[in-house]
């Protein structure tokens, strides 16, 4: 039997003024029990405007949302209160002249009041959720009293205690140094799954978004513009933008000739094959010599030490299992490798890139003419 949806929203618009590009812009998605769902991009896409939507602190011009299969703004209007949803917030927003259980018994002290827990309710529960989170002995601690990662914990416990359906997270981690932050977004995954609600989460941060989520929407100027899987987004990504902005990647000027693919560092002689939204007639519709840009990953480019080489190494990062290669071509342009910690390059040294044998895109650069299917070819090293 299939389980109902959690989240639907559909269609739905918000602006703020009447004269400026809608916020978030004809948005829809549907979120599943225990599904966790990152919304991703950069700052002024739109994400915490939707996660605010979802929350009711804002209302939409246009669309539909749906908590499980109750409306809650479009027909009707649900105020936050009556919506089944704990929200955590970015800068934890406690009551410093609370303790950490008066802070995480305070949704639930409004539940009592009006009737729908009991006094020991109240206590049971906000006693479950400080030691889900691992706070139990703290109980009677301020939040001054607390490090960044525990007041976050109290947070998401006061989240926690009314046991909703459903989390949103407006970039929890962010205020958090960097062990902390990768060692609490591992936590807070695990509880969810524990107790099995759904989250929606807002983050800027690529790493954490494919760390975090079952699926990623990545947004652009409003939009949705690519939801999946985090392999999916990574590995197929239905546009330039989100292949620049999730993976990083460079991208290489090249022309197809009878050798294979040119570029000022080299020709490589890479195998064309039609991607999956792609056929033959497409294919054939590109005029020749085909043109655009290959989108090369960090982690897919090797190098070569050439005294002759086309590349300058101009600088390197020691990234602890990796070094991070920043590489200046002839043109002046900037391209980045991520190669295992062995022999490091000097800097100073020419180089010669190659291509790893893995799935390479074609983005074109000068066909903006061309419909998008024509526009991305799927490329296989040899």
């Amino acid at each position: 039997m299939t389980m109902p949806d959690i989240l639907r929203l559909d269609a739905v618009t918000k602006s703020y003024t009447p004269d400026s590009p809608p916020a978030v812009n004809n948005v829809s998605f549907t979120l599943g029990q225990g599904e966790i769902l990152g919304l991703l991009g950069p700052s002024g896409c739109g994400k915490t405007t939707l996660l605010r939507l979802i929350a009711g602190f804002e209302q939409p011009e246009h669309g539909t949302i749906y908590l499980g299969q109750q409306p809650v703004c479009g027909s009707c209007w649900l105020p936050p209160e009556r919506r089944d949803v704990g929200i955590l917030f970015q800068d934890y927003a406690l009551f410093p002249h609370l303790t950490v259980e008066k802070n995480v018994a305070f949704g639930l002290q409004q539940r009592s009041r009006r009737s729908q827990l009991s006094g020991d309710q109240v206590k049971q529960q906000t006693v479950e959720a400080i030691a889900l989170v691992g706070l139990s002995g703290l109980e009677h601690r301020f939040p001054h009293e607390l490090s960044g990662g525990q007041q976050q914990r109290v947070a998401l416990a006061r989240a926690l205690a009314p046991r909703p359906a459903l989390i949103l997270l407006d970039e929890p981690f962010s205020n958090l140094d960097v062990q902390v932050r990768i060692h609490l977004r591992q936590e807070v995954r695990d509880i969810l799954r524990q107790v099995g609600a759904s989250g929606v989460f807002v983050t800027h941060d690529q790493e954490e978004a494919m760390a975090m989520a079952d699926r990623v929407a990545v947004m652009r100027q409003g939009r949705i513009e690519q939801l999946g899987t985090p392999e999916t987004v990574y590995s197929q990504p239905e546009s330039r933008f989100i292949a620049d902005f999730v993976t990083q990647a460079n991208f290489l000027a090249a022309c197809r000739d009878a050798k294979g693919w040119q570029t000022e560092l080299g020709c490589f002689d890479i195998a064309v094959e039609p991607g999956p939204c792609l056929g033959v007639d497409v294919l054939r519709s590109i005029t020749e010599p085909a043109r655009g840009d290959l989108m090369l990953r960090q982690e897919d480019i090797d190098l070569v030490h050439d005294e002759n080489g086309p590349l300058l190494v101009r600088d390197r990062q020691f990234l602890g299992r990796e070094y991070k290669y920043c590489l200046q071509a002839p043109s002046g342009q900037t391209l980045h490798a991520r190669l295992p910690v062995g022999n490091a390059i000097p800097l100073g040294n020419r180089v010669r890139l190659m291509i790893k044998p893995r799935r390479v895109r074609l983005y074109a650069s000068q066909a903006p003419d061309l419909p998008r299917e024509a526009r991305e070819i799927s490329l296989v090293t040899p």
